[in-house]
């Protein structure tokens, strides 16, 4: 798409730039590659994290944006700011204060009810997002635009030269392994995840593996810890930089995001993307996301995804045709059409 030029009041809350990279995070900074001219970012001149990051947000950013237009990509943002788009990505420290530490739900508990009310306009990135807003903060519907996130165009299947030096590079013992994402965030569900690869073990092949990726560092931000007994067979390769993900996704048999609560749900549908079939959760944005493009289940029976996993193992009909389905529906979605979208709000409110 061709970039319209925007005068320069638009400034961006590029607070969480300097944070480790997660969905936010990618969200911001795809939409910023994207941005129109005359779109400037306010960010602080060091990483500030914790209440140090919310005390430059709510005190010193309004000072810089100085009357123009903010947009506030990351969950949060100024309450003096009335000017202001915020982008709310999901309200899982509303709807679950109990995956979260008491000083972190209790902030944004505060905070988020009182900011969807006083901003401008709403971006969020799924229809569910909005219906939790609509229900638990009072929002009015013509204040909320949904605009789905987009898939980088990095994944897509890799060559199998590719898949092997990536496998090489991580030491993962198998070509043939199943791939989920580790977090201490309660709501991706490892626990479960583990206990159903477990059960299954007597029933696959001995050279099936599952690598799970993601941070495990500990966290103020989660009230999880992380599990102790980890099954046979189980592979952690932690971060995974961009350039490694493509073909890491490409390479599995099959991707698992068994989440209890997304607002979007994006690796979906970067598995997708890269040609490998899904068991994803029925809970939430993820039937949003994924419609019938992938295998859904209850997240919280551990039969269910047992069961489902075992299917898709088994079948590789099944696999096939949810693979092509999946690259299909993953098309559909991309950061330029999220980019034009929500810069066209931008300019109206400006």
């Amino acid at each position: 798409m061709t970039k319209t030029k925007i005068p320069a009041t638009i400034v961006c809350n590029s607070r969480n730039s300097r944070t480790p990279l997660t969905g936010v995070q990618r969200y911001t900074q795809e939409l910023l590659q994207r941005a129109p001219e005359g779109v400037k970012t306010i960010t602080p001149s060091y990483p500030l994290a914790g209440a140090s990051g919310h005390l430059w947000e709510q005190c010193v950013l309004p000072f810089h944006a100085q009357g123009r237009t903010l947009w506030s990509p990351g969950n949060t943002g100024p309450l003096i700011t009335k000017k202001q788009v915020v982008t709310i990505h999901d309200l899982a420290t509303i709807d679950h204060p109990e995956w979260f530490s008491q000083r972190f739900s209790t902030w944004y508990n505060f905070l988020l009810p009182k900011l969807v009310q006083r901003v401008a306009h709403i971006i969020t990135i799924s229809n569910f997002t909005k219906q939790r807003l609509i229900e638990r903060c009072a929002v009015s519907e013509n204040h909320i635009s949904v605009i789905p996130n987009g898939v980088a165009k990095s994944f897509i299947p890799q060559t199998p030269s590719t898949i092997r030096h990536m496998r090489e590079r991580l030491k993962i013992p198998s070509e043939h392994y199943l791939l989920a994402i580790n977090s201490l965030d309660q709501r991706k569900n490892i626990d479960r995840q583990l206990s159903a690869w477990r059960n299954i073990q007597n029933d696959i092949p001995s050279d099936l593996w599952l690598v799970l990726f993601g941070g495990t560092e500990p966290s103020n931000i989660f009230s999880h810890s992380y599990p102790r007994n980890i099954p046979s067979r189980v592979h952690i390769v932690g971060y995974v930089p961009d350039n490694v993900l493509a073909p890491l996704y490409a390479g599995a048999i099959v991707f698992l995001y068994l989440s209890m609560y997304e607002g979007f749900g994006l690796p979906v549908l970067e598995a997708m993307a890269s040609g490998t079939p899904v068991l994803t959760s029925n809970l939430s944005a993820l039937p949003e996301i994924a419609r019938d493009n992938a295998i859904c289940v209850d997240p919280y029976r551990e039969d269910e995804i047992s069961s489902a996993l075992l299917s898709l193992i088994q079948d590789t009909s099944l696999r096939e045709a949810l693979s092509e389905k999946g690259r299909t529906h993953a098309s559909l979605f991309s950061w330029e059409k999220s980019a034009y979208m929500t810069f066209n709000i931008l300019k109206d409110i400006s």
